[in-house]
Order: structure tokens, then C-alpha cells, then sequence
């Protein structure tokens, strides 16, 4: 069976490959953790183009419930064709009376009843009430659900691959953990995060990375940061380097300076951080 080890746009460390793999073996859902803009979601993405499988995505809100993902039963659709029905044709007769044409399906039933093999993401669990992640257990664990209104099972055709985004806002149930395969993807060091930004500008200059990344790591390693700037954070920083023709000389006589650096929204998303920045440039201290 072919394993996942990453596309020519994802590094992915041997952790995450191991994790992704395991859970296909498994045949479990995986649950991926992480801080936000680490690539969570996009994982999903990469190994469905990895391993040349369709993806079905479901993005859940705080107000999406597990049967959603299932079906839903257009009970008021069907009410107001009876009504529009009466000493109509036979053809609206047979419509209204046939349910099937009133069920919605849902992501989950989508990805059971494909052709094929299919990688389903369920993105950001935690966002929906407490209660989502149980109410889907029996059906990611057996992969099959009862859909009453057409009185039928209906069982997953090929097991898709499940992959499922936690930003932590909520701690899921145990019963729930207990039939995921987990892997937390953690902030990537120096190395792989050269690697993530080579594989995404590879003819950025080397000596401007290594000085964009000392000004990057310098503004997340500040302690009282509210939200430390993340790594797509980053690469839309870089983006805008270039786009402006910023050389590693420019960051040089910044950090000699002690200036803000340039473009400074793309890494810091609030009032409180910004300002954290600007005091610690006139006390003098070298925030990076």
C-alpha cells in the first residue's frame, strides 16, 4: 500500500508521516492537534494529492450538529409540495411520496458511498457543541449509520480515510480519544521550518531566509506575546519581502536600528502585541 511521506509543496516530518500512516493501518480516524496555521487542515489536502484519493471536507461551526454530517430530512420541502401536489400529476405524487427525494446527504454519507476510497476531513471538531464528537462515534467506528426516513443502513462502500482538525478550544471526550489515532504537530524548529520555506520560495536568497527567520523566531520567543506568529504567518511575510525587494542588508540595519520590521501585520494580529513590539524598541530593547 503506498504510504504518505510528504508532497513537493508539504513537509511533512517523519512524526507526522508516521502518524498518517499509522491510523490508515489502523483504519482510525486521525486526530491532528497543533497550533493554528501549522497545517492541520492542509495536511488533509496533501495526503488525498499524495495518494490520489478524491477529499471530502467538512468544515464544522459552532453550530453543526454530528446529524448534519450524516443526512438531513427536508420534512417542510416535502410539506409544501403535498400541498401543491393535490390533483396535480401523477409524476408530483410519486415525487412527494418517494422520501428519498428529501434526504440531504451529509459529508460522512458522501465519503461512504463513493466509488472509491476517499481522505474526509472533518475540520475543526472543537469549534462544535461538547456533544458532536460523541454522537459520531458509532458511526466512524463501525462505519455504517440507519437512515429511519428511508428505513436503511448505509455502510461505508470502501473505509474512507479520516482526518480530523482539533485547535483545542475544547477537550473532546475520552470515548471519543479513544478511537483516534493522535499526533500533535509541533511548531516546527529551525531546520524543518528552512525546509517548509525553501519548498515554497526556492529562489529566495539564502542569507535573506536566515535573516528572516532570526527577525521571526526573535518576535515569537518574546514572552509576553499574546499570539505568536505562526508559519503561514511567516511565508505571507516572506511574500511581502519580496514583493517589496527587502534585502537581508535592509533586516541588518533594522536590527541595528532597532526599527520595527517592515510589514509588521502580516506577523502580529492585534493591538496588544503591536504595542508590546513598540515598547520594547524604545526601551531599547532588541525584540529580535
Amino acid at each position: 500500500m503506498q504510504s504518505f511521506t510528504g508532497t513537493s509543496s508539504y513537509v511533512a516530518t517523519h512524526e507526522l508521516s508516521i502518524a498518517v500512516n499509522a491510523a490508515i493501518e489502523l483504519q482510525k480516524p486521525l486526530l491532528i492537534k497543533g497550533e493554528p496555521g501549522t497545517g492541520k487542515t492542509l495536511l488533509a489536502f496533501e495526503v488525498a494529492q499524495a495518494l490520489k484519493k478524491p477529499l471530502h471536507t467538512w468544515h464544522v461551526k459552532s453550530t453543526t450538529t454530528a446529524q448534519q454530517g450524516l443526512y438531513e430530512y427536508d420534512a417542510i420541502s416535502r410539506l409544501r409540495d403535498s400541498q401543491l401536489a393535490v390533483g396535480a400529476t401523477a409524476e408530483s405524487t410519486d415525487r412527494v411520496n418517494n422520501l428519498a427525494n428529501y434526504i440531504r446527504k451529509g459529508k460522512i454519507w458522501e465519503a461512504f458511498t463513493a466509488d472509491e476510497q476517499v481522505v474526509l476531513l472533518i475540520d475543526e471538531i472543537d469549534k462544535a457543541d461538547i456533544e458532536f464528537p460523541n454522537d459520531l462515534l458509532q458511526e466512524l467506528d463501525r462505519m455504517e449509520f440507519y437512515c429511519y426516513e428511508l428505513q436503511q443502513t448505509i455502510a461505508a462502500r470502501h473505509r474512507p480515510i479520516v482526518i480530523i482538525t482539533s485547535n483545542n478550544e475544547k477537550e473532546l471526550p475520552d470515548a471519543f480519544l479513544r478511537r483516534c489515532f493522535f499526533h500533535f504537530i509541533r511548531f516546527p524548529d529551525r531546520a524543518t521550518m528552512q525546509r517548509i520555506v525553501t519548498t515554497h520560495y526556492p529562489k529566495l536568497p539564502h542569507n535573506l531566509l536566515l535573516r528572516a527567520m532570526s527577525v521571526f523566531y526573535g518576535i515569537r520567543d518574546i514572552k509576553a506575546l499574546r499570539k505568536k506568529p505562526s508559519t503561514s504567518e511567516l511565508l505571507d511575510w516572506i511574500r511581502l519581502l519580496l514583493a517589496a525587494g527587502v534585502t537581508e542588508e535592509d533586516l541588518i540595519d533594522l536590527e541595528a536600528l532597532n526599527e520595527m520590521p517592515p510589514y509588521l501585520g502580516a506577523l502580529l494580529k492585534n493591538e496588544q502585541d503591536t504595542n508590546l513590539m513598540l515598547a520594547l524598541k524604545h526601551k531599547g530593547t532588541r525584540p529580535y
